[in-house]
């Protein structure tokens, strides 16, 4: 039975421009060194700068990968509740029917690319951002929509899900930041007690 292995990886810290940043960068290195004694077939990445760039440095340890760019992982907001939790309220201040179709429009055709079994054995790195991440998890997990929120991810955390013929989706790792030394972790979330 073919499965289709997807590597999710946020990319690296970027600054307020989009630009990754030097740190960034070297967790781009450093995550591409992790995926480097993989069979990695292809890296897809979101069109935005940070992503790009943290592509191309990813894909400078993947040789044999192609490195290409999937309109489906730009970064956007993929479900808009009709009733936001009360914590979230503010973030969705403004948000109307024609955002949350949009919202619909853009997370259903990200999870007809990317969250299905393909006919091949196929290892796939997907360079995205933490809301599609967090998308695909919920997906995988068979989750409602509104569970995206709340699910975050360092920049250049490594997430892992399996696709197979027949059976639900794997997650094997969620935001899993071992290849990176502690001062380059956690980057990407807000100020907080962390582990």
């Amino acid at each position: 039975m073919a499965t289709r292995h997807v590597y999710l990886v946020r990319h690296g810290a970027a600054d307020p421009f989009g630009e990754l940043t030097d740190v960034g960068q070297q967790q781009s290195e450093l995550v591409g060194q992790r995926l480097a004694g993989l069979p990695i077939d292809v890296v897809w990445h979101s069109p935005l700068p940070r992503a790009v760039r943290s592509a191309g440095i990813i894909g400078t340890h993947l040789p044999k990968a192609d490195v290409r760019e999937a309109p489906e992982l730009i970064d956007h907001v993929p479900h808009v509740p009709e009733q936001a939790p009360p914590a979230w309220a503010p973030f969705f201040d403004g948000y109307g029917a024609q955002e949350a179709e949009e919202a619909e429009r853009r997370s259903s055709a990200l999870t007809a690319r990317f969250a299905r079994p393909a006919d091949t054995e196929t290892h796939e790195v997907l360079v995205t951002h933490a809301y599609q991440v967090a998308w695909l998890v919920r997906d995988a997990l068979g989750a409602p929509p509104v569970r995206w929120l709340g699910l975050n991810c360092g920049n250049t955390a490594l997430t892992v899900i399996e696709y197979r013929d027949g059976s639900a989706p794997t997650v094997l790792l969620y935001n899993d930041m071992g290849h990176l030394p502690a001062d380059l972790r956690w980057t990407g979330f807000g100020a907080g007690v962390r582990p």
